[in-house]
């Protein structure tokens, strides 16, 4: 069946919003893995009353913030390659053991941007015929944490949904997302379907569900 096509048109929320919604929903001392693009602005929205503990799969826990131009270091980078901090109490480990934590069920809370998620929370975010070479450390880690978030357009570039009734692009994990945030809507994954927890002020539940595949309830 061919996608509806939507213009995105309807003023969605900024991404530094959904940030900050993403950011308040995650609890102190939480160890948390930050994926590449959007997930990473989660970090910038953090309370000052609240102490995450940041996780990158190339073999970092403790990270910082983004270094200062002359603080720049190019063997201290995340697993995007992007230069990077260490706090305190940071550590370095060799890549076997960083994905042993994730394996182990060590990580709270992983965020990651996505392609399609299903209504019974499959994830696809990654395609070889969309530049992304290879599904990487989402697999071990959608599998391995215990919250997967997803941060991600409601709608494609093109105007289709990507809250979807069957993820028509290759799995990155099966029956594992456990919240999308879109610049549309706050929605929980359940056996009832797409459920709201907290819906753009722009936008009402009847346009929701027009440019959502899936049931959408509040």
């Amino acid at each position: 069946m061919t996608k509806k096509i939507f213009t995105n048109a309807e003023k969605g929320w900024e991404r530094g919003v959904i940030a900050s919604k993403i950011a308040n929903d995650l609890p102190h001392a939480s160890y948390v893995n930050l994926g590449i693009g959007m997930p990473e602005l989660v970090s910038q929205h953090i309370k000052d009353d609240r102490e995450i503990i940041y996780h990158s799969e190339n073999g970092l826990l403790g990270m910082g913030p983004t270094p200062n131009e002359n603080e720049i270091d190019f063997d201290l980078i995340n697993a995007g390659k992007k230069p990077v901090t260490i706090l305190p109490g940071g550590s370095f480990c060799h890549h076997a053991d960083s994905f042993s934590m994730i394996r182990g069920g060590h990580i709270d809370y992983c965020v990651l941007g996505a392609m399609e998620v299903s209504v019974n929370g499959d994830l696809a975010n990654w395609s070889t015929g969309k530049g992304i070479p290879a599904v990487g450390g989402a697999m071990d880690l959608v599998a391995g944490a215990k919250n997967v978030f997803v941060m991600t357009q409601h709608l494609t570039k093109e105007g289709k949904p990507k809250l979807v009734e069957k993820c028509t692009l290759p799995l990155t994990g099966s029956g594992v997302v456990s919240r999308v945030y879109t610049d549309y809507a706050v929605i929980d994954i359940t056996k009832e379907g797409f459920k709201i927890v907290e819906i753009n002020e722009n936008l009402s539940i009847e346009y929701l569900q027009t440019v959502t595949e899936g049931r959408v309830y509040q």
